[in-house]
């Protein structure tokens, strides 16, 4: 996000003389926080008003990037869908939020589940899976996603010897029994319609007591997810994934971290020490060292510095852009061969 919002800034062809500022909150995949910072956000002004060169008048938020579930997305566009703030989701999937009348101001850079389902249904029919079962997370994604899914497999004759929910922070019990339903279950072919974190915490109880070999058929919430893969079981799975891209430029701008950078955010100085195995800027418990300057980021193997498989950061980046010439369509008129805009234009968000 941060990312491209500094190539727009730095653009002479969209929203040129304008820079766009923002705010990043972690929600902590939590819907009471993403609620909270909602209400945070479309509370209108901030509480400064910028006199320096770097914005034009106070903060008042035109539009939300966000969230990454489609519960927490939901909870969100009630709260800011009254007030007409455009709320633009990299990855809530749940057919519910193509709603118009309910979401009027959602929108979204990710397809709806109701394409993947059909899509997961003939993939089962293709191999001659006809006798499966069924897993999905106990929540707007999973329920909903699965609903459409049964729905679509039931046309294509497809039969289902159950279908469990479990969600993360269900007591163990509760997830003990979906994986014995799937270790006695005679359906060797299983769908799991599941957020990662959710599904994860199935595999590691099936991983104590393995069921006879399963074929797993996954969404795209998990299926591309590397972390699976430390589960044999998983080796084969199969599903529809969001497409593989690449944002040219995007690794250099990750690398190119000085060690302000690093200690001026909480985030990245966790980040940079777990990394490291070092202590920035602080003295070291007698087992740590201090990071002497020489840590290299180019040197790591790690989730960061890999940019070979962005799928989701592709979709926040379309939504940074999506806004972008939102706006820039309000605020610039065309004249000659470039454009111009009015950076003192009011506009509304609804706009």
């Amino acid at each position: 996000m941060v990312f491209a919002i500094e190539e727009i800034n730095n653009s002479t062809k969209l929203l040129p003389g304008i820079r766009l500022g923002y705010q990043i909150h972690d929600s902590c995949a939590s819907v009471p926080m993403a609620v909270k910072v909602a209400f945070q956000l479309s509370n209108g002004l901030d509480p400064v008003f910028y006199t320096g060169d770097n914005c034009s008048q106070s903060g008042t938020v035109m539009a939300i990037i966000g969230e990454s579930g489609s519960t927490p997305s939901i909870s969100v566009s009630h709260v800011i869908g009254p007030f007409n703030i455009p709320q633009v989701s990299h990855f809530a999937t749940c057919a519910c939020l193509s709603n118009k009348q309910e979401y009027p101001s959602f929108f979204r850079t990710i397809p709806s589940d109701q394409f993947q389902a059909d899509a997961l249904a003939k993939l089962v029919k293709h191999f001659g899976w006809t006798w499966i079962g069924a897993v999905r997370s106990d929540s707007d994604y999973g329920n909903n996603g699965m609903a459409s899914f049964l729905d679509a497999a039931h046309k294509e004759g497809i039969c289902v010897e159950y279908s469990e929910s479990f969600y993360r922070t269900h007591p163990r019990s509760r997830i003990q029994r979906v994986a014995d339903v799937i270790r006695r279950s005679t359906a060797t072919v299983v769908v799991a319609f599941a957020a990662s974190g959710d599904l994860m915490i199935l595999l590691e109880e099936l991983s104590q007591k393995p069921s006879p070999p399963r074929q797993w058929i996954g969404s795209e919430a998990w299926v591309t997810d590397p972390d699976m893969l430390r589960f044999t079981f998983c080796a084969g799975a199969i599903g529809f994934g969001i497409q593989q891209s690449v944002i040219p430029g995007l690794r250099d701008f990750l690398l190119d971290l000085s060690p302000t950078e690093v200690a001026a955010s909480p985030v990245l100085t966790e980040f940079w020490e777990d990394a490291f195995k070092c202590r920035l800027g602080k003295s070291a418990a007698t087992d740590e060292r201090l990071c002497d300057g020489r840590e290299d980021i180019t040197t790591l193997q790690s989730p960061y510095t890999d940019t070979s498989q962005l799928r989701i950061t592709n979709m926040v980046y379309k939504a940074v852009y999506a806004i972008a010439h939102a706006i820039h369509n309000t605020v610039c008129q065309k004249t000659s061969s470039t454009p111009d805009c009015d950076k003192l234009t009011r506009i509304e968000s609804k706009q």
